[in-house]
């Protein structure tokens, strides 16, 4: 089994897997208006994802950790070789987004392993919440997610 992490705003912990989020604004790997979840292989591979998105670390203290678990049958790889050489980019390059849609759009898989734009030797799990294995994801409790005070002074 997989074990997969989220780091949300405490306030949105319930709904960490439904992927409104990225629905709403889009992200590197999906266009706005395309349902998908990211998760993290590892909880500070997930707060890294989430520090890069921040404008300070000093509202950690309201984040929650979730987790995800499900078997690697349910997951596609998608290996660097076949990204664009600019894959790491800020901003993510258009066709990131295009790989991402057309895969929720293929339901080939419910979860879509991608490397980590911060960590290209780690992984990324996307997930498509509207595929229909999504029911054989086991969903985690949100569990306070305390952080390091350290952290708040970077």
């Amino acid at each position: 089994m997989v074990t997969a992490w989220r780091i949300v705003a405490t306030r949105f912990a319930l709904d960490a897997f439904s992927g409104e989020g990225a629905w709403r604004y889009g992200g590197r790997w999906n266009s706005p208006g395309v349902w998908m979840v990211y998760t993290a292989g590892s909880i500070s591979l997930a707060l890294l994802e989430l520090l890069v998105h921040l404008n300070g670390s000093d509202v950690l203290g309201s984040y929650s950790r979730c987790a995800v678990r499900f078997d690697e049958s349910l997951v596609t790889s998608l290996p660097v070789a076949k990204l664009p050489w600019d894959w790491r980019g800020s901003p993510a390059p258009a066709a990131l987004q295009a790989l991402g849609d057309e895969w929720i759009s293929s339901l080939s898989s419910v979860v879509l392993k991608v490397p980590s734009a911060i960590i290209d030797e780690e992984s990324s799990y996307l997930i498509n919440p509207e595929h229909e294995d999504f029911r054989l994801l086991e969903l985690g409790d949100p569990q306070p997610f305390d952080l390091d005070p350290r952290l708040a002074d970077k």
